[in-house]
């Protein structure tokens, strides 16, 4: 007994030295002696006052600073909206600008080795693999047979069932159920039946949402000690955060026990048959699962909610997709084939038109390996967070003109034709080497998604008025989603 005290007195000992410790630290790294009035805006949470969300004052600060970038000195953080420097960072240099150990730390527990928080040899071989597999035909055209099944079989039954009843539905919890079924049988040949005419409770959904809010809460801390000390201890957000990430390794796990009782081969149609061909590290399957469920599933859904609202601005834009697709389809009642989403070019500019005033994913952070210079001249010393910022940039005078905060398709368009941006100033996803594999393949199925609800419903949001607030997560996801009314259409 006296052995288990001492060493009780001990444990509880070293912890409390260890969090004065690091207390300590962490107040050093606030610098509290920062004066400077971001700093001190920061710290005292008085963007607030002004501005919804926190990118709203980021891209207040951008678009007031001459170089488009801003240094927020207690995060150690540079903050750029300068597409010059997007492409320095992301192409020119992009070795020096890695992920970074700060940045697979904070997201190690939820996504592990996947292929979103690794550099190096680890990165190249995930990106090799998913680019052959995502780049062949048959894939992709496997891909857009489940979208459009799942549009059939669920959404359009869901939609009907509540139309022309006055009843409320959360558009943005039936995006997020409709792309975690989908991403779920096309990675995994398994479906979870999250949007059952019931609208089940979907638990393992729920974890996920979890694991991903509170991973990304840790980097708005000032130090990492903060987070650490609580994972440490088990306490608060951080022992929430371990169960939830317990859940969705139950989940992947139980996947990939049931894909090898099932068997597999690179023959399957489902990407972890294909990739259980090539790995047999559990743990590594593990995560290169959970990174596909998060490409797949969060920014597609986030991507419809606000195309839905921004829709609700400008009828009148709704109404030109309505006749484009008369154009296209003519009568046909289907839903429409790979080949007619590919003519619609009004409607695939409405999509890009709103993902650049809302990208799913509204900042994204790499750590400088050495000093260096950018473009505008602002010096970025080793081990510094260098973040360019997507929904700052998409509210840039310089980049999109005076008219860069109104939704308006038709900037995409020359002639009726769709016409691409540099990706370096529309960096919705991601741009150089790390360009987004899965580009396409979320463009088709927000496509398909969108075209089916206009054609067939009038979607009335209860209030058109309220702008977005943003709930913190790895992904865009709006505060109390996105109450709709749903009328049908007459045919």
């Amino acid at each position: 007994m006296d052995f288990v005290a001492a060493f009780s007195f001990l444990f509880f000992g070293f912890t409390i030295v260890f969090s004065l410790f690091s207390f300590l630290i962490y107040v050093l790294r606030l610098k509290p002696w920062c004066n400077c009035d971001v700093c001190k805006t920061y710290l005292s949470s008085s963007w607030t006052k002004d501005f919804d969300n926190l990118c709203d004052w980021h891209t207040h600060l951008l678009r007031k600073s001459k170089t488009g970038t801003i240094h927020v000195h207690v995060l150690g953080n540079i903050i750029t909206a300068n597409p010059e420097n997007v492409e320095h960072m992301l192409k020119t240099k992009f070795e020096n600008y890695p992920k970074g150990k700060p940045f697979s730390a904070l997201l190690g527990d939820f996504l592990g080795r996947g292929i979103f928080n690794v550099d190096g040899d680890s990165w190249k071989f995930q990106r090799k693999m998913a680019s052959l597999e995502l780049g062949s035909v048959s894939i992709r055209m496997h891909a857009f047979d489940l979208i459009l099944s799942e549009i059939r079989s669920r959404l359009l039954p869901l939609l009907s069932s509540v139309a022309d009843k006055h009843e409320v539905l959360d558009l943005q919890d039936v995006f997020r159920r409709f792309s975690f079924d989908n991403i779920c049988k096309f990675s995994f040949g398994l479906d979870p039946g999250c949007l059952e005419l019931s609208l089940p409770a979907c638990k393992i959904a729920a974890a996920f949402d979890t694991a991903s809010k509170l991973s990304a809460a840790r980097a708005l801390a000032p130090s990492p000690i903060v987070w650490k000390i609580k994972r440490l201890l088990s306490i608060g957000s951080e022992k929430e955060l371990k169960q939830a990430i317990k859940k969705v390794n139950e989940l992947a796990e139980g996947m990939i026990n049931q894909r090898r009782k099932a068997g597999f081969s690179n023959k399957n149609n489902d990407l972890l048959s294909r990739f259980m061909t090539y790995i047999t590290d559990e743990k590594y399957l593990r995560d290169i699962v959970i990174s596909f469920l998060l490409a797949g599933r969060d920014t597609v859904a986030s991507g419809l909610t606000s195309f839905f609202w921004l829709l609700s601005q400008r009828p009148e834009v709704e109404s030109a997709i309505r006749a484009e697709t008369e154009k296209v389809m003519g009568s046909n009642q289907d839903l429409p084939s790979f080949q007619e989403l590919r003519e619609m070019h009004c409607l695939n500019a409405a999509v890009h038109e709103s993902l650049r005033l809302y990208p799913p994913v509204q900042f994204d952070s790499k750590f400088s390996q050495d000093d260096d210079i950018l473009p505008d001249g602002t010096f970025v010393p080793k081990g510094t967070r260098a973040t360019y910022h997507q929904y700052a940039m998409g509210r840039m005078e310089q980049i999109w003109g005076p008219d860069c905060l109104e939704f308006k398709p038709e900037r995409w368009l020359k002639n009726g034709v769709f016409v691409p941006a540099n990706p370096f100033k529309y960096t919705v996803f991601h741009a150089g080497v790390r360009m987004c594999l899965g580009k396409e393949m979320a463009l088709v199925e927000m496509k398909a998604v969108a075209l089916a609800i206009i054609r067939g419903f009038n979607t009335r949001v209860v209030d058109p008025n309220q702008v977005p607030r943003f709930c913190p997560g790895l992904t865009a996801t709006v505060r109390g989603g996105l109450p709709v009314v749903i009328q049908e259409r007459e045919a």
